[in-house]
């Protein structure tokens, strides 16, 4: 397939690009600056300048596609304010995306994170969270699933917490800037709740898949660790970086501290099943081993 890929230098764009090309497919890649066009270029891909706030431009790349991966969203958490703009901006991407696919059947793979049900594992089954700080993102995924009632073969590959490669990304990242900047490996209240991962190279995998045969109107979960608690994974932090450990307040964590304090484990025993995924890189707890003081 001709991909269009949105966000494809991020952590996890970076690797669902390599992963597209390594297995026959060709890639249109948005690229907002000139380093992100060359970091495409590098990668084997094409390159089409722009951003998310260019709704025609996306409108018209996902026209000429076979197949689009949406995975770009403008990662400012600082306040409230900044990640709501940035849900706006992502909700209008997605509907100009939908828009130039409908009744073509051509399949358009969106992101979203996996839900959080308290007292069990959330599942594949498990409807996406519409509430909250980022609760337009799991309205506006929710609608391009519903695009499988038009003609577009969508799916959204949920993922967890922490997305990481060689100890970087995620929840988990953020709290390692945290500690970096405040001098203690943080956590929000006892650090019991779990948190799940995956690596991205895993992740990209997933996607590859979900680009080639997932049915219309479906959510996958990109899981590999179903939970760490919080408590482990700022325990190594702080090992690594030679920084004391404690419980600190929700406020510490800025606008997502909220978030953080929930116990959110995940399960991707379906996607696993239906798929075929199988994750076969470092966990987290692992792949922090690789942070630098």
């Amino acid at each position: 397939m001709h991909v269009f890929v949105t966000g494809g230098t991020g952590l996890i764009g970076s690797a669902v690009v390599a992963e597209l090309l390594t297995h026959g497919h060709t890639v249109l890649g948005l690229a907002r600056t000139e380093a992100s066009s060359r970091a495409l270029q590098a990668a084997g891909a094409q390159v089409l300048r722009g951003s998310l706030a260019d709704v025609e431009v996306l409108r018209s790349a996902a026209s000429a596609a076979d197949g689009v991966i949406h995975l770009a969203f403008r990662n400012d958490f600082s306040t409230a304010e900044a990640v709501t703009r940035a849900v706006d901006e992502e909700t209008a991407a997605l509907g100009a995306l939908g828009d130039a696919l409908l009744g073509t059947g051509r399949p358009l793979v969106t992101v979203s994170g996996t839900p959080w049900v308290p007292g069990r594992l959330s599942t594949e089954d498990d409807p996406a969270p519409t509430d909250g700080l980022v609760g337009g993102r799991g309205r506006a995924v929710t609608a391009v699933l519903g695009l499988a009632d038009r003609g577009v073969r969508s799916s959204a590959v949920r993922m967890p917490r922490t997305v990481h490669n060689r100890g970087d990304g995620g929840f988990a990242g953020l709290l390692t800037g945290f500690a970096r900047s405040t001098g203690v490996s943080g956590y929000p209240g006892d650090g019991s709740q779990r948190w799940p991962a995956v690596h991205a190279l895993d992740a990209a995998v997933l996607f590859r898949l979900a680009l080639e045969a997932a049915p219309a109107g479906t959510a996958w979960h990109a899981v590999a660790d179903e939970g760490d608690t919080v408590r482990d994974i700022a325990t190594v932090i702080g090992r690594r970086l030679g920084l004391p450990v404690a419980s600190a307040p929700e406020e510490n964590f800025g606008p997502l501290g909220a978030i953080f304090a929930l116990d959110q484990p995940s399960s991707s025993a379906r996607t696993r099943e239906v798929l075929g995924w199988q994750p076969t890189h470092p966990s987290l707890l692992e792949d922090l081993e690789n942070l630098r003081p």
